[in-house]
């Protein structure tokens, strides 16, 4: 699998590959070209082009694709327009189950389409956020969809869920993995899932944003018995944003 979304922008090569690029049609539906989804459905504005090219996010989609398992149960925190959440729901097949969190409507709108597209039938779609606890919250749409997050300047009002109380409610399953992605809200999902992390020890692939509160998910983590490191198998998580947390059990 090539690397295209690694080709910095800046570079000659990558220059000469993103020129075609803006000639694709926002609004056309295309097969991603490559990867573990190669084939699948994928409406080419939903994103950066690195999802119908197959490379987005290169190395945690290669992790994640290597250890999620078929017949598991996937949680997609902050699932934007759904690449991980078809992913999941390829690894984890028929026997699986993934549940997506998404609260923004705009992505909400191409997450079904995608969903839709490839008759996807093992996600379950929660139009939320997830937070330590329920209620509604104020939410600001950025101007690049995928950095969107919670916060008092937001115009729009969301849902917030907490997964311990879904879990209780009996709306969610104990998941084997869970990825979370946003926006600087991630300490408050894990400790809206303090109960199900102790209990049921998933998997976790964490992105982070901002230091402060990725040495507190760090800290969090470490003080329910979780051992952090980075995407690439590195020990040195504190300089980092994306790592993976696991618990022995």
């Amino acid at each position: 699998m090539f690397n295209f979304s690694g080709l910095s922008n800046k570079s000659l090569p990558g220059k000469i590959l993103r020129l075609p690029l803006a000639l694709v049609p926002r609004n056309l539906t295309t097969r991603i070209w490559q990867g573990p989804l190669q084939g699948k459905k994928w409406v080419v504005g939903a994103s950066t082009h690195g999802c119908w090219l197959g490379s987005y996010e290169f190395d945690k989609q290669k992790l994640i694709t290597e250890t999620v398992k078929d017949g598991s149960v996937f949680f997609d925190i902050g699932a934007h327009v759904g690449f991980y959440t078809l992913l999941a729901s390829s690894l984890v097949g028929d026997r699986g189950k993934v549940f997506a969190f998404e609260p923004l409507p705009r992505n909400l709108s191409f997450l079904k389409k995608h969903l839709k597209l490839n008759d996807v039938r093992n996600v379950t779609l929660f139009e939320a956020a997830v937070a330590a606890s329920p209620g509604q919250a104020k939410f600001y749409e950025a101007a690049e969809s995928s950095m969107g997050k919670l916060s008092e300047e937001g115009t729009i009002k969301v849902q917030l869920l907490s997964l311990d109380d879904l879990l209780v409610s009996g709306k969610i399953e104990r998941p084997n993995y869970m990825k979370i992605d946003v926006e600087g809200a991630e300490l408050s999902v894990l400790q809206g899932a303090r109960g199900m992390l102790a209990e049921s020890a998933p998997v976790i692939f964490l992105a982070t944003h901002g230091s402060e509160v990725h040495s507190q998910c760090i800290a969090f983590l470490r003080s329910l018995g979780y051992t952090c490191r980075t995407i690439e198998g590195s020990e040195d998580v504190e300089r980092c944003d994306e790592i993976i947390a696991v618990k022995a059990v």
